[in-house]
This record gives C-alpha cells, structure tokens and sequence, in this order.
C-alpha cells in the first residue's frame, strides 16, 4: 500500500493548479478533486482567521482515522498538501522538497503562466523520482 494516496497544488486564490493520484483506493475524478482543493482551500483560510494565537498560518495537519493531510503554505500563498496513510512521518520534508521543485521547474519555466495549472514535463518526473525515494526512505525506517 502506497504511504502517499495523493498530492494537491493550489495557487493563492484557491484554483487547483496540479492534482496526482498515487494509487488510492478510491480514485477521484475531476470534478471531485477540484472540490476537495476548494474545500481545503476555504477551511485553511477560516481557520486563520478563527485561530486564538496570533499569527496563525492555518492548519499544518489534519488527522483522520483513514488518512493525514499535511499541509505547506508559501510565502506568495501557494499551498501543496499531501494526503497520506494515517501517521506517516516526515511529510513536512517531502512538501518543502516538493515546493523547491515547483519553484525550479514550474516557477523558473518561461512558458508557464502563473495561476495557470502545471503542465511541465520536467517537473513531473523529478517529483516522481522525489515520491520514490521517499517511498523508498519510508521503507527503510
């Protein structure tokens, strides 16, 4: 079973800008996954503004009892979140290694247009080799 179910890019107004399945059960289609980026999207921002402390930049981890979702927000307001077998470890390495190859390969791309969803080859295979060798790593622990 995959420790990683699936991965979410959203840019700063809550559009989904990159969706990959890694073999969950229960497959999304389109419109399912655009609705989970918008919904999550609408939760994190809520939950910035309800929090007592002082500062707060939403909510890092969800915990359920079928899967975690780990959260990493930018500094321009991107957000990437991975939803995750329950009490994986490590995630927050994984979405900072993530966030580094979106920002070299997307960021960095002059034909892509920001806000736009990612279409960039050479993104999509240096975060399949980042997934495998934390699966790998996973399996060593």
């Amino acid at each position: 079973m995959a420790a990683i179910y699936s991965l979410y890019i959203i840019n700063k107004s809550g559009g989904l800008i990159f969706y990959k399945d890694y073999g969950s059960a229960g497959r999304m289609d389109t419109n399912d996954s655009l609705r989970v980026a918008s919904l999550w999207h609408s939760m994190h921002a809520i939950s910035q503004q309800l929090s007592p402390t002082v500062g707060c930049l939403g909510i890092e981890l969800l915990e359920a009892d079928t899967f975690d979702l780990h959260c990493f927000q930018s500094l321009t307001g991107t957000k990437l979140f991975v939803v995750c077998e329950p009490g994986t470890q490590h995630m927050e390495g994984l979405l900072k290694v993530i966030y580094e190859l979106y920002t070299d390969y997307v960021l960095k791309n002059p034909f892509y247009e920001m806000e736009m969803p990612i279409r960039c080859e050479l993104f999509d295979i240096n975060l399949s080799q980042a997934i495998q060798k934390d699966r790998v790593a996973l399996l060593g622990r």
